[in-house]
């Protein structure tokens, strides 16, 4: 309940966001034409207009300049930026119909650490975007768009992925075998994406279309205009950057290929499911032994609700700490009245590592001592009671390794899971394109 690993790449994001929207409108970016608004696209049972593109596209190419990415073509670049909306409004939609909804609560805590990132309170981040002409009410609900479609990524996608204990020691049997094991690779990425049940013209076309892009590459195009143009992954309007990814996280298509790759080559087109791939490698280095501090803790949690109010499980909180202070088994009390899953534990959440817990949580345990029981702390996820047992500095012992190459499999399963659920909401979905009305 209380790992949050996918957070701190959605506050990533949200903090790319900040600096996109920020951004001083660029003199080559495409403007806002006055006049009457009009519909450019129908998804669904919603619209996107003319106004909203043309300043989704202004954004676009303000940060592809920031990158020194030379633009693409203006009906190109269009074409992707209508793409990546359609993409998010049809997954806002899905997730609006289904009940899924971010609280302000949770809102207001997730802007807070984007400001804490950028080294700025929550008034000085305020402050920062109305002086660049960004609305602050803007900019909340561009979070909250992001953090929406995160929400909707882990229960439709993540929750579903099974990794199997045959799997994971398949893995670890590959990585005591493989020269890649310890390899970590910085990769760029380009995606021209094959519909499901594509027939074999289609799928034709594609592969002419990847091999355009291929041939751009090898003729000097930059990698990162090469991705605006043909690209139809999520990172195609930035750079197709993927970043560091160990070789254990990456599609074994893609660490067969780029063993056989030198740093600033691109690959050939490669076929998967979803698609026509082409891998850049930017940088490549070994995976360095790491000495981790850990820390074993236990809470209880008590959530809040309709009918336990914030002070309610507050005293709450306060009461059983006077108890376990006074003798009481902190492990009993976690048991009958904690509400996450660690109750049958008694509380214990095992060894856990940096950045295994939300901020406010890994503070709190972090300024104890062992033995000590905290005050009572909020998270988003409710009010906890914690108690520090242990602390140990190791070399990833081997139960860490497990935990690692299971967290590998989930995140390559999810990648390829998650482009594919994408591909069949699309063609689940009405779409219709208008920009060719004038």
């Amino acid at each position: 309940m209380i790992t949050l690993k996918s957070l701190s790449a959605m506050l990533a994001l949200a903090a790319t966001s900040l600096s996109t929207l920020a951004a001083e409108p660029s003199p080559a970016a495409p403007r806002t034409v006055i006049g009457v608004d009009r519909i450019v696209a129908v998804v669904n049972e919603d619209v996107i207009t003319r106004i909203d593109l043309q300043q989704q596209l202004r954004l676009a190419a303000d940060a592809l300049k920031r990158r020194g990415t030379p633009l693409p073509p203006a009906d190109v670049l269009e074409k992707q930026v209508l793409e990546r909306m359609i993409s998010q409004k049809m997954q806002l939609q899905l997730a609006k119909d289904s009940g899924l909804r971010i609280e302000d609560g949770v809102l207001d805590k997730t802007i807070a650490r984007i400001a804490e990132q950028n080294k700025l309170t929550t008034d000085q981040l305020r402050a920062a975007l109305e002086r660049d002409g960004v609305p602050f009410s803007r900019f909340r609900e561009e979070i909250r768009a992001e953090l929406t479609i995160q929400r909707l990524r882990e229960r439709e996608v993540d929750s579903r992925i099974v990794v199997t204990e045959g799997e994971i020691d398949a893995l670890l049997q590959s990585m005591a075998s493989n020269e890649s094991r310890s390899s970590e690779y910085n990769l760029a990425h380009i995606l021209v994406r094959v519909p499901e049940q594509a027939t074999a013209e289609i799928i034709q076309a594609r592969q002419a279309r990847a091999e355009q892009a291929l041939a751009q590459l090898k003729q000097g195009a930059d990698f990162g205009q090469v991705s605006a143009t043909f690209s139809d992954a999520p990172e195609a309007l930035k750079g197709g950057v993927l970043g560091w990814r160990d070789s254990n996280r990456l599609p074994g298509l893609f660490v067969d290929a780029l063993k056989n790759m030198q740093v600033g080559q691109v690959s050939a087109p490669l076929r998967s499911a979803n698609g026509f791939h082409i891998l850049k490698l930017i940088e490549q280095r070994g995976a360095a032994s790491v000495l981790v501090k850990q820390t074993q803790a236990r809470h209880i949690l008590i959530r809040t609700n309709e009918l336990i109010s914030e002070s309610e499980a507050r005293n709450r909180l306060l009461g059983l700490r006077e108890r376990i202070e006074n003798g009481a088994d902190f492990a009993e009390l976690a048991r009958l009245q904690s509400q996450d899953a660690s109750a049958s534990k008694g509380g214990d959440l095992g060894w856990l590592s940096p950045g295994d817990t939300v901020p406010e949580f890994e503070r709190t345990m972090n300024q104890l001592n062992v033995g000590q029981l905290s005050q009572p702390i909020k998270t988003e996820f409710g009010w906890h009671l914690v108690q520090v047992l242990n602390r140990r500095e190791q070399d990833m012992s081997k139960e860490r390794v497990r935990l690692d190459a299971r967290q590998s499999l989930r995140e390559r399963k999810s990648d390829e899971a998650y482009q594919e659920w994408l591909r069949q909401l699309r063609d689940k979905s009405y779409v219709d394109i208008r920009t060719e009305e004038r």
